[in-house]
């Protein structure tokens, strides 16, 4: 099978565009600023870099795998995508209802996940076409848009307290952006168990990921809810 590799790169671009343009549609009331949305899903591409860094730092002193992908990846690239809504999107006059917040975190999990997509998707081409195919259609449906929903957690929780109390703030945003770090976990230890325990990858795609779009819709439901009020 030849396939070209400009091909392969627009296929590996593709979920991240679809998956943004997906949660912002969501967005029924008050649509954000295009240019905007552009805005933070390129900064969510660029901060996959510094993320990358501290990463790879953690990774000279940690040498298991499950540990960097299910403890050290969840904590500093939420982390990572968070900074980038809390800087750039949170104090501009546009954020202006709860659901801006799952928008904008979907944003920049976006961008993030798509450079992460191609270069996945690139070393698998290495090896063969065909495995790069593959790696394309799984990715699109769990892990790219997995980095989505995780986002979309802490995204609603920025949502919710941008229109809350002052004092109460904190304790909001810090508790979505935890949830949102412990179900990314749980997501690659799932994934990493897959390939000893059979039944890890059952509760993955049986489990895990219907209940990750589960909470979403709700907390999108919710999040317009307030912003219809």
């Amino acid at each position: 099978m030849v396939v070209e590799p400009l091909v392969i790169l627009s296929l590996a671009l593709a979920p991240g565009v679809f998956w943004a343009w997906y949660f912002y549609r969501r967005d029924k009331f008050e649509p954000e600023p295009k240019a905007l949305i552009v805005k933070i899903f390129l900064l969510g591409v660029l901060v996959t870099f510094p993320v990358a860094f501290v990463e790879g730092f953690f990774g000279l002193f940690i040498v298991s795998p499950l540990i960097m992908g299910a403890v050290i990846a969840p904590i500093v690239e939420e982390y990572g995508k968070f900074a980038v809504v809390r800087r750039f999107a949170y104090p501009n006059p546009e954020f202006d209802e709860p659901m801006d917040g799952i928008v904008y975190a979907a944003a920049a999990a976006l961008g993030l996940a798509t450079l992460e997509n191609v270069l996945y998707v690139f070393t698998a081409y290495l090896t063969s076409p065909a495995l790069a195919l593959s790696t394309i259609a799984v990715r699109a449906i769990f892990s790219v848009p997995g980095h989505a929903l995780f986002a979309g957690v802490w995204g609603y929780a920025l949502g919710r307290a941008k229109f809350t109390a002052a004092e109460r703030r904190p304790t909001i945003v810090l508790q979505g952006l935890l949830l949102g770090m412990v179900l990314h976990g749980i997501f690659n230890f799932l994934l990493f168990s897959a390939e000893i325990f059979a039944y890890a990858i059952a509760v993955f795609i049986l489990v895990l990921t219907p209940g990750l779009w589960i909470l979403a819709n709700r907390n999108i439901r919710q999040a317009l809810d307030h912003g219809d009020r």
